[in-house]
């Protein structure tokens, strides 16, 4: 959706640089911000912490920054600005949460939190504070994406999308993604797939779903999930989601397939096509490379120039709702016909 042309809900931050960054986690998308802060001037890496001590140090000095036994002893912090959360998901609102309520702005790895109720609160909270809240979604600045939104005019209208997701570990890791009350519900945990979709083809009306887990027998940790949604938008446009990690599957798999009255799109992170018939149109997928540091410079950009982001915090809530009907359906094996709010309307893309 287009952001409208007027500057007058677009709050202004009056910051100044370098913009002082405390960042909550060590993990893969942790180092990755790290990199993008260290090698951008408009900011600096003041502070981490981790779960675990040692890494916690490592890690800091890796970046030259101070590391921390407590992200509550961090939010509190006066010498940061900006806390960025690349954490387990259980944490990550709560963490939100106390961030805000110290005055800083907020970088979230999706999903902003577990529960759409408390996003909505977060986001009332950020808008109340005129405090930038920010949920990174890369896969929309993605080539795969990007090759999507291009191709899909070619093709419409669209009738029918599956898009399917599978990661074969082999042994499954004893980590906290595969943990489900630190996980949350799979479509939940991997927002980005209903989100893609909300971005191409709007408001979902109806959700149906199931999932399935293969649990290790001595603790919490599961070996394998798949979760499955069936999705309807307003438009009559119907989407299959397939989503699913672990040692219960053999082989790798990452394909999005949109068949219109005008063709049929097929996208893999490597390459796409369009096939109308005989007819088959290569599409170039620009490879996925730089996009922290893409979206961590965009929220520079926002913060300094005031200049506009790629994705505005209630669409990502809206994906939310969507996962957390999905969540619902598989719960009580009924479909969700009335989800609680529709896609935000152009007049709040610039609020927060």
């Amino acid at each position: 959706m287009k952001h409208p042309n007027s500057d007058s809900i677009v709050p202004s931050y009056n910051l100044t640089t370098p913009i002082r960054v405390g960042l909550v986690g060590t993990g893969y998308a942790a180092m990755r911000r790290a990199e993008a802060f260290g090698d951008d001037d408009r900011s600096q890496l003041v502070a981490v912490v981790g779960s675990d001590c040692l890494r916690t140090q490592e890690f800091a000095g890796s970046y030259s920054a101070e590391a921390i036994d407590s992200w509550e002893k961090l939010v509190r912090r006066e010498d940061i600005d900006l806390v960025t959360i690349c954490t387990v998901n259980c944490d990550h609102g709560t963490i939100a949460r106390a961030a805000l309520q110290e005055g800083k702005h907020v970088v979230v790895e999706y999903p902003l939190c577990l529960d759409p109720i408390e996003a909505e609160e977060l986001v009332a909270l950020a808008t109340d504070s005129e405090k930038l809240l920010h949920v990174e979604h890369i896969e929309l600045l993605g080539g795969l994406h990007r090759a999507l939104l291009h191709s899909l005019p070619e093709i419409e209208p669209v009738s029918y999308t599956r898009y399917i997701t599978i990661s074969s570990k082999h042994p499954a890791p004893r980590r906290w993604s595969y943990q489900p009350e630190k996980l949350g519900f799979p479509l939940s945990a991997a927002l980005s797939r209903i989100r893609r979709l909300t971005d191409c083809f709007g408001e979902v009306t109806r959700v149906s779903s199931r999932d399935r887990y293969w649990d290790a027998p001595e603790d919490d940790f599961f070996t394998a999930c798949l979760c499955t949604a069936e999705l309807t938008f307003a438009s009559g446009a119907m989407a299959d989601v397939v989503y699913g990690k672990g040692d219960a599957f053999g082989v790798r798999e990452n394909r999005f397939e949109v068949h219109g009255a005008k063709g049929t799109l097929i996208l893999t992170p490597k390459d796409g096509k369009i096939m109308r018939g005989d007819e088959i149109v290569p599409i170039e997928i620009a490879p996925r490379r730089g996009l922290f540091a893409k979206d961590t410079g965009m929220v520079l950009d926002r913060l300094l120039e005031n200049k506009p982001l790629y994705t505005n915090v209630l669409d990502s809530v809206y994906a939310l709702k969507v996962a957390d009907a999905a969540r619902q359906s598989a719960q009580t094996g009924q479909a969700v016909l009335h989800l609680d709010a529709a896609l935000p309307s152009e007049d709040s893309q610039w609020i927060y």
